[in-house]
């Protein structure tokens, strides 16, 4: 064989694996491309998901503050009403939400979601509560101080504090609880 022939043959050889490693690599940029996508689509979703729960917490202000009425409009706190209102404090599960069938509680539809919400008073012993100032949870507004340095200072004011849960269901599962305190003041 002449030395012509012998480097065509190398240079057909060299052809070959420059394909191989052409596609090799092709490979590469196209899993690599994959993952981009993959990245992309996960950071998109957890935005999404992010926003649902966002739209979820400013529903459930709605709950909160029809509650808050409710709860102003009350005859009488001694005395449970109905599924949504306990004179006393109602035992809760391990993550503090009050046991009781959300299904029967009012619900309020806020766009897409649903809110239902119970209130609580922060009391406990037996009904009707003798002394709300040690029974109940309460929150000490201070009156304004007498002049004279003499004079003997006021007892603070006690506010009567109610727990006001609040559950928000929503599209694509979403589930948001909100608790709060308010007092009828």
């Amino acid at each position: 064989m002449n030395s012509r022939a012998l480097l065509q043959r190398g240079g057909r050889r060299q052809r070959g694996v420059t394909n191989v490693v052409t596609l090799i690599l092709m490979l590469v940029m196209l899993l690599g491309g994959i993952a981009l996508a993959r990245l992309t689509e996960v950071g998109t979703l957890a935005a999404g998901n992010s926003a649902y729960h966002e739209a979820a917490v400013q529903a459930s202000e709605v709950g909160t503050n029809t509650a808050f009425a409710a709860i102003k409009a009350l005859a009488s706190e001694e005395a449970d009403v109905g599924s949504w209102y306990f004179a006393q404090t109602k035992a809760s599960d391990s993550n503090g939400v009050p046991n009781v069938t959300w299904t029967s509680a009012p619900e309020v539809v806020v766009g897409q979601f649903s809110v239902r919400y119970v209130v609580d008073r922060q009391c406990t012993g037996t009904l009707p509560i003798a002394d709300p100032v040690r029974q109940c949870l309460n929150r000490n507004v201070q009156t304004d101080d007498s002049r004279s340095t003499s004079a003997e200072k006021p007892d603070p004011i006690a506010a009567k504090l109610f727990r006001v849960s609040v559950r928000v269901t929503g599209p694509k599962g979403t589930l948001t609880w909100v608790q709060s305190l308010v007092n009828k003041g």
